[in-house]
This record gives C-alpha cells, structure tokens and sequence, in this order.
C-alpha cells in the first residue's frame, strides 16, 4: 500500500481527482460519510484526509509515504522530506499587508502580527529589520486596525478579505503552490511507485 496524506478540504479534493486521474482511484472517498482512511486494495493505495498544516509532519514521520502540502507549510516548518513536484495549484502568496496608509518608520522596531513567525523572521532578517513577532492563529486581519501590529505577514488569495477591512497588500514575499512531498525512506524502498506517479501528475500538470 501506498499511504497519501491529503490536505482536508477544497484543496485535497482538487488533489484526490489529479490522484484519480493519475490511475489512483479510490471510489470509497467520493462517498458522502465521515471516515477519515480510505483504501483500495486493487489501486494499491490508502488515502487519510488531515489538516493541512499537518500533511508534512505525517509524511515526515513515515505515517504517509506522500502526501500533498502548501510552499507555505514547508517554509515555516522545513520538514525533512523530499519536495518532488508542484503541482500548480492551490495558487496564493505569501505577503506584507497593512493599512493603506501605513508608513514603516525604520527608526522603531516593526510590530508584525502573523500565523507563520519563522517566515516572517526570515524575511525582515534579509532586511536587517528589527522586527517584534505577535503570534495570532486567527483572524491577523483586524491586528493593525486595534493597533496591535503594525503590519501582518499572511497568505493572500483574492485579497478581498484586506480590502473589507481597509488593508493592502504591501509585498509579495513568495507566491505558494501546493507541492507533492515524500518521506525520505519510503522515496528509498517504494521509489519506483513514487517516481511512477510523479511522472503522471507531472503530465497532468502540463495539459
């Protein structure tokens, strides 16, 4: 058995049908129930839905022998896995956003409200910019606007969510695909699988 980490919702969902496509279906998961593995002996492969901030720490620790995870995710953690393909979806960015106004005074340190502390320190650390990291799990928008932070670094889609309350963004720091990743020892002993379906998600991909 092959064991895939998806990333639960919209995403995973975009994913499983470029799995399915890939010749790895699983007609159990189209089913409408609340189980959480899914097999297929005939495909050889079993599927587990999982929050996605925690696809990588799965595949990392041998649970799944794959999975699927955001640029995002793998930046803020650096999980010990292999990155083998982006599979051009899941497309955002990873920005700078904060009132329209907002002015970066370089004399004082920057207060930065953000989900992702390491991608943020990364970033001004490049710039040399003392930076006092707030760490929020919800809801960073409204941290600029009570005045807790002076900007946020979060994930951007449409951007729609930053103009209904009066924010921009300010900076792009990456633009974010979901990517395919792999233990390192199953990438050893299953690599002609893997290498397999890489090279059809690789094609799916490209059309």
């Amino acid at each position: 058995m092959l064991n895939v980490a998806l990333p639960k919702g919209r995403l995973g969902e975009k994913v499983y049908a470029m799995f399915e496509k890939a010749g790895k279906e699983c007609p159990s998961i189209r089913e409408t129930n609340r189980k959480l593995i899914f097999e297929s002996e005939e495909n050889g492969v079993r599927y587990f839905w999982v929050k996605p901030s925690d696809v990588a720490i799965y595949v990392e620790r041998g649970a799944a022998d794959i999975g699927v995870a955001g640029k995002d995710i793998l930046l803020e953690y650096n999980p010990d896995i292999y990155e083998l393909l982006d599979l051009d979806i899941g497309k955002c960015r990873m920005c700078v956003a904060g009132k329209k106004d907002f002015y970066d005074d370089r004399e004082r340190v920057l207060r930065v409200a953000t989900k992702f502390p390491h991608i943020a320190r990364e970033y001004y650390a490049q710039q040399s910019r003392e930076i006092d990291i707030i760490k929020l799990n919800g809801s960073i928008e409204i941290a600029p606007i009570l005045g807790l932070s002076d900007v946020i670094v979060d994930i951007v889609e449409t951007g729609t969510t930053l103009l209904e309350n009066d924010l921009q963004p300010l900076e792009t720091i990456f633009p974010i695909s979901a990517r395919l990743i792999s233990n390192k020892v199953s990438f050893k002993f299953k690599h002609g699988e893997i290498e397999e379906l890489r090279a059809r998600l690789g094609e799916i991909c490209r059309k």
